[in-house]
């Protein structure tokens, strides 16, 4: 026998519609939430399904605190947390290179939200316990607001924990990560079909022209890494001193720099580029060490390293840029929490203005965009290739942020969601006069 209240239910329940009166399975849930719109097979530990069943590739929820994850983390917080933290299994790809099914849920996923009477339905359904957010995977790095405790944004030593946080995770992971150039940066590649190592090696030669060095001159690269700058302009007879904040990154450059026997030319220091003393520097590159200052701090970043350089000196500034000037240059979501701490982005234009408002003059500018999706991609292959040992190394779930970090990377750099920029400038030589630079840019694509 149904109660009035059921049968009231039943009468005002629309065809196509979820029931009202009975609990909703996850799949359904996510059938509503999409507008049954799924571009992938979806299945649940309830034992629901949803989604094209004969689709290549898929997600499968594991455990209820997957649930709780998906529901309390904004953003792709939620889905991150719980892929991360194993209660989100994905099929049809490797978890070293999740990016065909990132580029299916970018192309066709759109979420909506219902209506308030069937939104209180999925909310019975699920059950308020996992609307009550748990702790996150360890791998996770604390909200902004608790990072208030080791310091206001963009100190010294909160920079130390934010670079400590991505790039001391271990030089052997990094060795097969990016390859025997053990370059982190965006590579140029010369040729649609080159290799990592030649497009890295490239990149390289580019920054070299582009700062018209030669042999004896002085060259300072700061946010250094490995030192791979550092040891190509040695090579060259540039006496070249590197920085980074990241103490395994230096102790790696040095040994690297003694195997080759460029000790006399190299120099590779752990710190701050701000405790920098030496001036008169021929020429600067900072190699994707701008995403890392905080935008507020452009003014002082350009003054410092405009200081460093003699008068007629160039620098190169290269780094990850947004798309625009107007968007909050803060990163949200799981590249705050998982990749870059305090990391910041903005356009080039503000860059740029950033420069020419401490006297340097920028001569050039180009967007390396497409450069950074290949190189992503080579690095996915990388992890890929190597997996197993990286599993062995950093963990199975640091292993699935780079992945995932480095696939949806890949997507936005594709899409135009995020760019790279280089921007050379010089400081201004008056007693030089109008001939101290050629006519036309004198390096090299």
């Amino acid at each position: 026998m149904t109660t009035a209240r059921e049968r009231s239910l039943k009468k005002t329940h629309t065809p196509g519609r979820p029931d009202p009166s009975r609990k909703l399975t996850l799949a359904e849930i996510l059938e509503i939430l999409t507008d049954g719109r799924l571009p992938l097979r979806f299945t649940a530990y309830d034992g629901s399904t949803a989604g094209p069943p004969d689709a290549a590739l898929g997600l499968e929820l594991t455990s209820p605190r997957g649930t709780t994850y998906l529901a309390t983390g904004r953003g792709d917080l939620g889905l991150a947390r719980a892929y991360i933290a194993g209660d989100l299994a994905v099929h049809g790809v490797h978890p070293g290179d999740p990016y065909e099914l990132l580029k299916a849920l970018a192309g066709e996923l759109v979420f909506k939200l219902p209506p308030p009477r069937v939104t209180a339905s999925i909310i019975r359904s699920i059950g308020t316990r996992h609307l009550l957010p748990i702790k996150p995977p360890p791998q996770e790095a604390p909200p902004r607001w608790r990072r208030v405790a080791e310091g206001l944004r963009h100190t010294k030593a909160r920079d130390a924990d934010a670079i400590h946080h991505h790039y001391d995770v271990s030089n052997t992971f990094y060795e097969w990560l990016l390859g025997p150039t053990m370059t982190y940066t965006c590579a140029c590649y010369p040729r649609s079909e080159a290799t990592l190592d030649e497009a890295q090696a490239n990149k390289y030669r580019l920054v070299f022209d582009k700062l018209r060095l030669q042999s004896g001159d002085r060259l300072l690269d700061v946010g250094c890494g490995w030192g791979g700058m550092v040891r190509y302009a040695a090579r060259l007879g540039v006496a070249a001193t590197g920085v980074t904040l990241s103490e395994e990154q230096a102790t790696w450059a040095q040994r690297a720099i003694e195997a080759e026997g460029l000790g006399d030319l190299a120099e590779v220091r752990y710190g701050d580029y701000r405790d920098i003393t030496e001036t008169g520097f021929d020429a600067v590159s900072s190699i994707g060490l701008l995403e890392h200052i905080g935008v507020h701090n452009y003014s002082s970043y350009f003054r410092f390293l405009q200081s460093r350089l003699r008068p007629g000196g160039l620098l190169l500034n290269h780094c990850i840029t947004r798309p625009d000037n107007q968007s909050e240059p803060s990163t949200r979501g799981f590249i705050d929490r998982y990749v870059f701490p305090d990391g910041e982005l903005t356009g080039s234009g503000t860059i740029i203005s950033a420069a020419q408002d401490e006297g340097l003059e920028v001569l050039h500018e180009e967007n390396l965009r497409q450069h950074y999706a290949l190189t992503l991609r080579d690095w996915c292959a990388n992890l890929v290739e190597h997996w197993d040992a990286a599993v062995a190394e950093v963990g199975l779930p640091t292993a699935k942020v780079w992945g995932l970090y480095m696939a949806g990377s890949r997507l936005a750099f594709e899409t135009g969601g995020i760019q790279l920029h280089q921007v050379l400038a010089i400081k201004p030589d008056t007693a030089a006069g109008a001939g101290a630079l050629p006519l036309r840019p004198w390096w090299k694509p």
